[in-house]
């Protein structure tokens, strides 16, 4: 189900959805506040994924920082490093704003994957709450299916969740 941005919390809740994927779009993450509002209202109650905007929108939500990049991420071919794997993963991205590294201490979020080209933070997550996002778009796999490995993460993180409820 595809909700817009202003879609109330409690709109959301009666669908009762197994996870919450928060998508891409354009622009500065600071003009969205009630979808950051949104987002933290439910961290923790629902497995969350955030790509491009929607990982900008959940680095907010958490109390992070972001920031205008001087030219943005434009195009394939951006190496990024997965620091849990420490595997290279080439990305194609489309965005103005970072999330600011510095402003990640004392968030509840850990930084998961690192652009090799300037070092900026492509990746959180909060495990408590099954919240995970990547600045990069995975779902355009520029590389050999590089990145699906996301979609099939917050697959698991959901039917975790779904088990955990029904014991």
């Amino acid at each position: 189900t595809v909700f817009p941005w202003n879609t109330s919390m409690e709109e959301i809740e009666k669908w009762r959805p197994d996870g919450i994927f928060l998508s891409n779009g354009p622009g500065d993450p600071m003009d969205v506040q009630p979808v950051i509002e949104l987002a933290g209202g439910l961290r923790g109650k629902y497995p969350i994924f955030g790509i491009c905007l929607g990982h900008q929108i959940i680095s907010l939500a958490y109390g992070a920082k972001t920031y205008k990049l001087k030219f943005g991420h434009r195009g394939g071919n951006h190496p990024v490093k997965n620091l849990r794997t420490g595997k290279i993963e080439i990305t194609s991205q489309n965005h103005s704003y970072a999330v600011d590294r510095e402003s990640l201490v004392h968030t509840g979020l850990t930084m998961t994957h690192l652009n090799l080209l300037d070092q900026t933070v492509e990746g959180v997550a909060c495990e408590e709450e099954h919240v995970f996002s990547v600045q990069y778009h995975p779902e355009s796999a520029p590389g050999p299916q590089d990145s699906g490995y996301l979609f099939d993460r917050f697959m698991e993180e959901m039917e975790e969740a779904r088990d955990a409820k029904t014991k």
